[in-house]
């Protein structure tokens, strides 16, 4: 290789490349494949790893593509990490961090998973959400770059958004000048599961007036949608346009398509009624899982700290006929109360289960216990611990939710030892 140049061998888990520096450091360079060849730029030398930039692609490795989207190169834009992925090598790299995570901090003994590819690479993601900055001769609306995350580029179409939600974002980018003042201002345009449209507008530093201006420009683009405003510490509220669930506005799947088969699958793995008696859904949001489960004659209990998404849980159940105990609080909180129990669902965030919620499962542990996890590292350090309650890993899935980027959903299903 040329002098100053290093191999790209794998990519890390936050989407960078790995090589090695000539003294043996390993350094992550984003926006690099497997098998490039690149000049490094802006070097920094940490205690245990370096970060740099490519200056330059020397010899471009298999994988590597020419980025769909303009503003990937152009802007740097920080909504995506692997637009210069093929998706071959982008489902490649997402199993082996689920299993290299697995198998390093959780000392499991596992292969790299399946994973369950999108439907649709391009134009999946039903909920974008743009920052609002205000210069002194426009208004604009964008993602920000990269590198520099004080800066915020001006959007002209996002390329892994829904079709519906680009109609949206044409319509209101010309009216932007009618968003609240503040520097705090975000827009949020979505697309909820029943198929209606929201324009939420967050922030603002003082009454937000103009909405109307937002409904006439959705209105002249031949749509139908509801704005929203929710003010700094207050609670969200109808503006104009068709009246809605707020709780719709504010929960709605990033990856309808991906979502639905990872939910099918949660459930598969619960078991027929009959062989389940008791079910915990723990971070449940507004019941998506427990829904289904509870109408299939399961005892379903429910448990979510936002307030908002049980109230729509418990809505959705009465519309249903559908027995379900919601309750509202943190999971740690009230687990212990609530078992024992045959199985136990689990979808945190992602820092991952609270110490005391893995304290909890394993004094009680539950016959089967169904973990969704949005971050492998989180993952693999709570399944460790849960390793000393005799829980024995039975499956490990990988969903690709958020094709374009180095995001990855796991589900993974333990057994307790008999």
């Amino acid at each position: 290789m040329p002098e100053g140049t290093i191999a790209i061998t794998s990519l890390a888990a936050g989407g960078s490349g790995v090589g090695r520096l000539p003294d043996g450091m390993t350094v992550f360079v984003p926006r690099t494949a497997p098998g490039d060849e690149v000049l490094l730029g802006e070097l920094r030398r940490k205690r245990r790893f370096a970060l740099a930039v490519a200056a330059d692609v020397v010899r471009a490795g298999p994988g590597r593509v020419a980025p769909p989207c303009p503003h990937f190169e152009r802007d740097r834009c920080g909504g995506c990490q692997w637009q210069h992925l093929a998706m071959a090598a982008q489902h490649e790299a997402k199993r082996r961090i689920v299993g290299d995570a697995l198998r390093r901090l959780g000392r499991l003994d596992v292969a790299d998973p399946d994973l369950v590819p999108s439907p649709r690479a391009l134009g999946y993601r039903a909920t974008i959400t743009l920052t609002v900055r205000r210069t002194a001769s426009r208004t604009i609306a964008g993602f920000h770059d990269a590198r520099d995350l004080s800066r915020v580029f001006a959007l002209d179409a996002c390329l892994i958004a829904r079709d519906e939600v680009a109609a949206v974002w044409r319509a209101v980018r010309g009216r932007l000048d009618a968003l609240p003042e503040g520097d705090d201002v975000r827009l949020k345009l979505r697309l909820d599961d029943d198929g209606g449209l929201h324009v939420i507008v967050e922030g603002g530093t003082r009454a937000w007036t103009e909405a109307g201006a937002l409904m006439d420009a959705v209105t002249a683009a031949g749509l139908e949608a509801t704005i929203w405003w929710r003010p700094a510490g207050g609670a969200v509220r109808r503006m104009a346009g068709l009246a809605g669930d707020s709780g719709a506005a504010a929960f709605a799947q990033v990856n309808p398509d991906v979502a639905r088969q990872l939910r099918e699958a949660v459930i598969a793995s619960v078991a027929p009624p009959g062989q389940a008696a008791r079910v915990l859904d723990l971070y449940a949001g507004s019941g998506d899982t427990a829904l289904p489960l509870a109408a299939a004659g399961l005892e379903v209990i429910m448990v979510e700290a936002e307030e908002r998404a049980v109230e729509r849980a418990e809505a959705r159940a009465r519309e249903r006929g559908v027995q379900l105990r919601c309750i509202a609080a943190r999971v740690e909180d009230v687990l212990a109360g609530l078992l024992p129990a045959d199985v136990v669902i689990v979808n945190p965030p992602r820092t991952g289960l609270a110490a005391e919620v893995t304290d909890v499962l394993g004094g009680v542990p539950p016959r089967r216990l169904v973990y969704v996890s949005c971050d492998p590292a989180t993952l693999a350090r709570d399944l460790a611990r849960l390793a000393a309650a005799s829980f024995q890993v039975t499956s490990v899935r990988a969903f690709d939710m958020f094709p374009q980027t180095s995001h990855v959903e796991t589900l993974v299903v333990v057994e307790r030892a008999a």
